[in-house]
């Protein structure tokens, strides 16, 4: 039962349109106008994260895809008004591990990010009429792992919004930095960028995110990284693509370039 793996309680998103409900929804509005995100920490019930990585272990140890790349900040092999030695296209180094939606059919990651309720929710946060589940079977929700000496690497994200659930936080390192609006959609401010990568930026903030926890954020203008981890225990993140209209698939081409196969 659903109520069993959220905390309903203190985030009531299946009471669509009560009082409680309406609350929380302008909560995380207000949050994402300032801060470019929200988090609904305890988000999940108490063991439920710990249910959620046991349930996935076993594909991440044993047949998850293995992705390591150098990249600049944009993901992109250049930019045409900038020089190839630009110090905004800096190169870093990304490594990390992948279990598709496919691998864990009818687990706790799918059974949340296929609620109805949650759907809805995120929507009215976002101030989208409606958003709709990913048809892709591998793409639709993705679990993330890194493990000692790994980073998810300074970058921007395509889509506007980008929603996590953080599973299991590493022993050391493996924090969320970010640095808000640090373009805009007129002024792509490379000196800034440059001076992010080179860690001359005093605005760039580091998010202590508890396993458990639900994360919306606005990534296409503000930077982010996480940062690389340290210790035994791997840092395990789901994450869960919803397009405003239905239907939405990768096509073969990305599907082998983000996880090595087209099915």
């Amino acid at each position: 039962m659903i109520e069993d793996i959220l905390d309903l309680d203190r985030y009531p998103i299946d009471r669509e349109g009560s009082p409680q409900w309406q609350c929380l929804v302008d909560e995380c509005k207000a949050a994402l106008a300032e801060n470019g995100m929200f988090n609904l920490e305890g988000f999940l019930r108490h063991g439920i994260a710990e249910q959620a990585v046991a349930e996935i272990r076993p594909v991440m140890d044993t047949r998850s895809h293995a992705h390591k790349r150098m990249h600049n900040i944009y993901f992109k092999p250049s930019i045409p008004e900038l020089a190839p030695d630009h110090p905004a296209l800096r190169k870093v180094e990304t490594i990390s591990h992948t279990v598709c939606a496919d691998q864990i059919a009818g687990s706790t990651v799918l059974s949340i990010y296929e609620y109805a309720p949650l759907v809805r929710f995120l929507a009215a946060t976002m101030g989208k009429p409606q958003l709709h589940v990913m048809q892709d079977p591998l793409a639709r929700a993705n679990v993330m792992g890194y493990r000692a000496g790994e980073a998810l690497n300074w970058h921007f994200d395509r889509s506007e919004f980008t929603t996590t659930l953080l599973l299991q936080a590493p022993e050391i390192g493996g924090d969320f930095e970010y640095r808000t609006d640090l373009r805009s959609d007129s002024d792509p401010n490379y000196d800034g960028v440059a001076k992010l990568l080179e860690g001359r930026d005093p605005e760039a903030k580091i998010l202590l995110i508890k396993a458990g926890t639900l994360n919306v954020f606005r990534g296409k203008n503000t930077a982010h990284r996480v940062t690389t981890v340290e210790g035994n225990r791997e840092r395990m993140i789901a994450v869960f693509s919803y397009y405003e209209r239905p239907g939405v698939t990768f096509t073969d081409e990305e599907r082998i370039g983000f996880y090595g196969r087209a099915a």
